[in-house]
This record gives structure tokens, sequence and C-alpha cells, in this order.
């Protein structure tokens, strides 16, 4: 009985490392654009977890770059700026827009980065390419959220579709 014991409680410690070692993480970005018709501004903020985004930035540039704080060089955020800017691109009623960068800030284990369009009178139709992490993760997605004062609307890219359009007609 003493025995029985032992191998059930081995049983039950063992289980929870077969669970852990079979989990799969699941990679993803969010990506909100509002346009704020009264500023003429599409207002972006892009959500990337910053252990994936990190990783990938030390395997494109350099593997010392580090987005903690303390350790953060302003050329690691030159590099996270520079790899968020290459990855995405819009385009705003068939033509393409410049992003704008303003600044990020850490929450958590989610960087946010703050993007502007400017000079925006309507939005009729958006493209959006959103490649982030897409060469480090190709389970990857990145989803899309577009805001307006009338209309709601997302999308869901991945590897295989990296852009979307939204129209609004």
């Amino acid at each position: 009985m003493n025995m029985k014991f032992f191998k059930i409680i081995f049983l039950l410690m063992l289980f929870p490392l077969m669970i852990s070692s079979t989990s799969h993480k699941f990679y993803v970005s969010t990506t909100n654009v509002e346009f704020v018709k009264e500023k003429q501004v599409v207002q972006v903020i892009t959500k990337i977890f910053i252990e994936d985004v990190e990783q990938a930035l030390q395997a494109r540039y350099n593997s010392s770059i580090s987005l903690d704080g303390p350790k953060e060089s302003a050329s690691d955020v030159a590099y996270l700026n520079k790899y968020v800017l290459q990855k995405m691109e819009f385009k705003i009623n068939g033509k393409e827009v410049k992003l704008n960068y303003i600044g990020q800030e850490y929450d958590l284990d989610i960087v946010n980065m703050y993007f502007e369009i400017e000079n925006i009178s309507e939005v009729n139709s958006i493209e959006v390419e959103n490649k982030v992490l897409f060469d480090m993760f190709p389970e990857q997605q990145n989803i899309i959220h577009f805001k307006t004062s009338e209309s709601r609307k997302s999308l869901v890219l991945d590897k295989d579709h990296p852009k979307g359009v939204l129209n609004f007609n």
C-alpha cells in the first residue's frame, strides 16, 4: 500500500511537467488604428511582446540589444523603430502614406509603439501590410483593429496573408 501511494504521488508530480513540455506559445501582436477626423490624423498603436521583438532585433541587428529600461540604449530603440517601420506599411485611399514615429512605452511584457499619419481628411479605404515578427515566428499573427467615428473593423494577418484592405464606402 505504501509503494502504491508513492507511485501515485510520483505520477501526480510528473503530470504537470508532461503537460508544460507540450504547451505551445502563442505569437501575436495587436495594432489599433484610429482615424481622428477633427485632427486629420490617423493614430496607430502597435503592441508587441517584448521578448519576441527583442529576439528578432538580436537576430537581425545585434545580439546585445536589450529592451529593458535601464539596460536599453538609444541605439536599441532606434533598431526597434527601424524594424517596425520596415515591417509595416499603410495605404489610405489607395495612396501610400508615411508612419511618423511618436514614441514607445513598456507595459509589463509588452512594448506599445505610437505612430501618426498626418494630413488625412477622409478614409474610404485602408490597406495594411504588417509583417512584424513573420521572419522569426511562422505562426505569428498580427491583428489590426481600425476605428472611425462611424465604424469598427478588424483584420487578422499572418505569414501567408500579410496584407489586408478595409473599405468604408
